[in-house]
């Protein structure tokens, strides 16, 4: 028997790559492996990728984060994801409620929000 120990993988969709840069650095130093980019294209492949959780950015160029969100907690293959929105939205408590989302971040976000919302879904 050889223990070892599987690094999960985090998927995160943000068009502004500024702050998808910050957020794949961040998680990369914590020992994660992180898919990333700037389109909602790798959610048509998340039977590949099968991250751990995604951080989705609402307002992205081919629609809302929220809409894609609601489509994967549809999905009886795919609703058992944690998916995290992350939008300036004033009401994003709602706006992740109604996306069937597990939980949000609100931008600007702080560094350390970031690694507990991450650490407390993965």
């Amino acid at each position: 028997f050889i223990a070892y120990l599987m690094t999960k993988t985090i998927l995160i969709i943000e068009d502004d790559r500024d702050i998808l840069d910050i957020m794949e650095y961040i998680l990369a130093d914590e020992g994660f492996d992180v898919i990333s980019a700037t389109s909602a294209e790798p959610l048509s492949n998340l039977g590949e990728i099968r991250p751990a959780m995604i951080l989705l950015d609402n307002r992205l160029a081919e629609g809302f984060g929220k809409d894609f969100c609601r489509t994967i907690k549809q999905n009886p293959d795919t609703a058992h994801l944690p998916v995290i929105i992350v939008s300036a939205n004033r009401d994003i408590e709602s706006l992740a409620r109604e996306s069937m989302a597990d939980g949000y971040i609100a931008k600007p976000f702080d560094l350390t929000e970031l690694l507990d919302t991450v650490n407390r879904y993965c």
